[in-house]
């Protein structure tokens, strides 16, 4: 990305000495169907990533590229869902916060500094706990949020392909992600919701 310092964010906590600063995000945040998921990144500062960039400006072929990439060159890296049902019972901005203090927790480095995408850490039920800045637009102005944002993307895309798309192939979940396409609609309309649709998401069917 041109004219954009992708460890800008990074090198200001590594000079105030952090030394395991991750990035973070979430992916599914809007689909009717299946877990949110997060994940949590800490990159060597610097670590050269050739076309890492916020996943949702990536085509599908190049997330799938970039996923295993990140995976080798991070220092550590974190992925962790919180299931429809949850999502339910609570709200889908806790389940959000909820997913990402859970990827940040499960790194096999503890992270003394977390960047957070968006400009929320806390719903009703749940927050992020690590210290933390919140960046607008994060997956494109720092290289571990981007490199987040790809981990969660893939992570729940195969999710969708594999484990939901197998379980309750009569939805095509391979198709549309959980997302609320017409085909989609028109699914629901003819099979009802499953257990992995969220309900609360379902108010006009």
């Amino acid at each position: 990305m041109p004219d954009v310092d992708l460890w800008e964010f990074e090198r200001k906590y590594h000079e105030q000495g952090m030394t395991a600063v991750c990035g973070c995000d979430e992916a599914g945040a809007g689909p009717l169907a299946g877990p949110v998921y997060a994940a949590a990144v800490v990159l060597p500062l610097g670590a050269d990533i050739p076309g890492l960039n916020d996943s949702k400006k990536l085509t599908e072929k190049k997330r799938e590229k970039l996923f295993p990439m990140i995976k080798e060159v991070a220092i550590a890296w974190a992925v962790a869902r919180v299931e429809a049902e949850e999502i339910d019972a609570t709200d889908i901005l806790s389940a959000r916060m909820k997913a990402m203090q859970l990827a940040i927790d499960a790194l096999e480095i503890k992270a003394d500094f977390a960047l957070i995408d968006g400009n929320r850490d806390r719903g009703k039920s749940a927050s992020i706990t690590t210290p933390h800045e919140l960046i607008v637009k994060g997956d494109g102005r720092s290289a571990s949020i981007a490199a987040a944002s790809v981990l969660a993307k893939v992570s729940r895309d195969h999710c969708c392909m594999d484990e939901m798309a197998r379980a309750y192939p009569q939805y095509q979940f391979e198709q549309h992600k959980g997302y609320g396409t017409k085909l989609h609609y028109d699914l629901l309309r003819q099979y009802g919701p499953s257990p992995i649709h969220r309900r609360s998401f379902l108010k006009n069917l």
